[in-house]
């Protein structure tokens, strides 16, 4: 199996059986994000102690790649400090605009195939915008 082939896979697998969708109980911090041009809009559902996520969800519609994405991230900074969330979401970020990862992203890696298409690279960035966005205070993310 092509390396390609097992991307898309995982991104499949993801949208179709989404991890951590829906609110978390005991949020204390949101962050939303909209793609106006693919239709995505997302919430980002997080519950912090002190500098921990230790409850990470979301809800919303989009495209495959957007929800996959957002899945993908629950899984990926639910017990993390919010820096290491945040330097997290810089190497999503720069993975799928075609830089190679700096460290191990684990099955997030799935996204760099989203390089490939420029117009998909805001619907796979979208949820990770929202978390930075969620974890400054920054307000709503929209990317345009």
């Amino acid at each position: 199996m092509s390396l390609d082939n097992l991307y898309r896979r995982v991104i499949l697998d993801h949208y179709r059986s989404p991890r951590n969708k829906g609110r978390v109980k005991g949020e204390n911090v949101i962050g939303e994000g909209k793609n106006p041009s693919c239709g995505d809009d997302l919430v980002l559902s997080i519950r912090l102690e002190g500098d921990d996520l230790v409850a990470v969800g979301w809800e919303g519609e989009g495209c495959a790649i957007c929800c996959a994405s957002a899945s993908m991230l629950t899984k990926a900074i639910e017990g993390k400090r919010v820096d290491e969330a945040l330097a997290w979401a810089e190497s999503v970020k720069a993975l799928v605009r075609g830089e190679e990862p700096k460290e191990d992203l684990g099955e997030v890696e799935a996204l760099a195939g989203v390089a490939k298409f420029a117009v998909r690279v805001k619907c796979a960035t979208l949820p990770w915008v929202a978390l930075g966005i969620a974890l400054d205070g920054e307000g709503e993310a929209t990317t345009e």
